[in-house]
C-alpha cells in the first residue's frame, strides 16, 4: 500500500520552510522540493530533531523541462501518493515590465503559473482518492493591478482565480482547496525580487511563521481564501468601494517609491 505524503514546493526558505515545519509538527509525512539540496537537507534534519517524522528532500528545479513528470515518477518509485499538495514555489521581480529582463519575467510566469497548474492537475487524482487538500500560495497582490510588479501581480491573480475554480470543481469530492494570500513577508523573496519595504509593508507585514500557521489552519478547516493579518484582510473589502483607476494610481505610486 502506498504511503500518503504532503508535497511542499519551494520549501527551502521563507513561507515554504515554515509550512514544512507546521505540517510535519502535525504528523504529516512531508516531501520537500526546492532547488537547493543543502538547504533542504538541513531543514529535514532540523525537523527530524524535533521528534516529528523527518521529511524526504527532493532537490529539483521545477521550472526545468519535464520536472513535473520526473517528480511524479520519483514519488511513485518511493511508494508515495500525494494526499496534500502545497504549491509555494515562486518568485517576483520589482520594476517596470518594459525595463525588466523579458526572459526572467517569462520564467516567473512559468514557475508561478505553469508549474503550479501542472502539479495541481498531475496529483489531483491522488488527492481526491485520499480526500486530502491543495494549498496554493498566492498573495494580496492577486486582488490588485500591479504597475511596478505587473507580471508578478498578474501571476498571483491567476493563482487565486485558478484555486477558487478548482475549489468549485472539487466541492463534492471532500478535497479541501485554499488560497493563501499574505501581504509582504520579510523573506529571501523580497531581496530576490528587488523589493524595498516601505510604509505599506510595515502596516501589512506578517511573519512567515504566522502566515504558515494561518495557511495550515485555513486549509484544515477548508477556507476558500486565507488573508493573514487584520490589515491584509481589510484590503479586499476596501477595494469594493474604491474606483479601479484610483487603486491603479495608488499601487503605481507605492511601487515608484520602492525604486
Amino acid at each position: 500500500m502506498a504511503e500518503r505524503v504532503t508535497l511542499i514546493t519551494g520549501a527551502s526558505s521563507g513561507i515554504g520552510l515554515e509550512l514544512a515545519r507546521i505540517f510535519a509538527a502535525h504528523g504529516h509525512t512531508c516531501v520537500l522540493v526546492a532547488r537547493r539540496a543543502d538547504r533542504l537537507s538541513e531543514l529535514c534534519d532540523v525537523i527530524g530533531a524535533t521528534g516529528a517524522k523527518k521529511p524526504i528532500a527532493i532537490a529539483c528545479d521545477l521550472a526545468a523541462e519535464g520536472a513535473g513528470a520526473k517528480l511524479e515518477e520519483g514519488l511513485a518509485a518511493l511508494g508515495f501518493e500525494v494526499e496534500f499538495l502545497v504549491n509555494n514555489a515562486g518568485f517576483g521581480l520589482a520594476g517596470a515590465a518594459l525595463e525588466l529582463d523579458r526572459a526572467q519575467q517569462l520564467e516567473m510566469i512559468d514557475l508561478n503559473v505553469r508549474v503550479l497548474t501542472d502539479l495541481t492537475l498531475r496529483f489531483a487524482d491522488s488527492i481526491v482518492r485520499h480526500r486530502g487538500g491543495i494549498l496554493n500560495v498566492a498573495s494580496i497582490a492577486a486582488f490588485l493591478p500591479g504597475p511596478g510588479m505587473a507580471v508578478y501581480y498578474a501571476t498571483k491573480a491567476f493563482v487565486l482565480s485558478f484555486t477558487e475554480a478548482m475549489r468549485g470543481e472539487l466541492r463534492k469530492t471532500g478535497v479541501r482547496v485554499t488560497a493563501l494570500c499574505p501581504g509582504p513577508v520579510p523573506t529571501e523573496f523580497q531581496s530576490r525580487a528587488g523589493f524595498v519595504p516601505g510604509i505599506d509593508s510595515k502596516v501589512l507585514t506578517v511573519s512567515a511563521v504566522e502566515v504558515a500557521r494561518a495557511g495550515y489552519e485555513g486549509l484544515m478547516v477548508n477556507r476558500q481564501v486565507v488573508l493573514p493579518g487584520f490589515a491584509v484582510r481589510s484590503i479586499p473589502l476596501l477595494l469594493r468601494f474604491v474606483p479601479r483607476a484610483w487603486v491603479l494610481a495608488a499601487v503605481a505610486k507605492v511601487q515608484q517609491r520602492r525604486r
